[in-house]
C-alpha cells in the first residue's frame, strides 16, 4: 500500500515523502492516527504542487537571507558597557546587547539567532555569529569598551 506521510517517522520516513507499507499498518494505524493519507493520484499531485510552492517559498527566505548577510559583512560593532577600574565589565555582554546594537544601525535581528562564542567579561574586540538561514552565517565583529 502506497502512503504519503503527513509527519516524519522514526525508521519510516520524513514528511511528504511516499513510502510503501503493509496494507494493515496503513489502513490500522498510519491514516486513522492522521499520520498519513492514502497516495491516489489526486493526492499525489496536490503534493507535486505543495512542494512546488514550498520551493518557491523557500528560495524566496533564502534570498533574503544572502541579501542581508552582504548588507551585514561591512557592519561593526561599538558595545559601550560598564567597567571597574582593572578592565572587567559589570556582568557580560551577550546577544541582547548585540541585538540591540544592530537595531541601531538599522537591522531587525532576533537575538535568539545571535551567538558569541566566548563569553565577553573584559574590554576586547571579539566577534558574533549571525545565523540567518540553515545554510547562511555571518560572523560580525564587534568591540567592547568602557562607558
Amino acid at each position: 500500500m502506497e502512503i504519503i506521510l503527513k509527519e516524519d517517522i522514526v525508521n519510516l520516513g520524513y514528511k511528504n515523502d511516499i513510502i510503501t507499507v503493509k496494507s494493515g499498518y496503513g489502513r490500522n494505524y498510519l491514516i486513522p492516527s492522521g499520520k498519513a493519507v492514502i497516495a491516489s493520484p489526486s493526492a499525489k499531485k496536490m503534493l507535486a504542487e505543495d512542494l512546488k510552492q514550498r520551493a518557491h517559498k523557500l528560495e524566496k527566505v533564502r534570498k533574503d537571507a544572502e541579501e542581508l548577510a552582504a548588507k551585514l559583512e561591512s557592519v561593526a560593532l561599538t558595545i559601550a558597557t560598564k567597567v571597574s577600574s582593572t578592565g572587567t565589565i559589570f556582568g557580560s555582554v551577550g546577544n541582547l546587547q548585540i541585538a540591540e546594537e544592530l537595531a541601531k544601525k538599522g537591522f531587525e535581528i532576533d537575538r535568539k539567532t545571535i551567538t558569541v562564542k566566548d563569553a565577553v567579561k573584559a574590554v576586547g574586540a571579539y566577534t558574533a555569529l549571525v545565523k540567518l538561514h540553515k545554510e547562511i552565517s555571518v560572523e560580525i565583529p564587534f568591540e567592547v569598551v568602557a562607558e
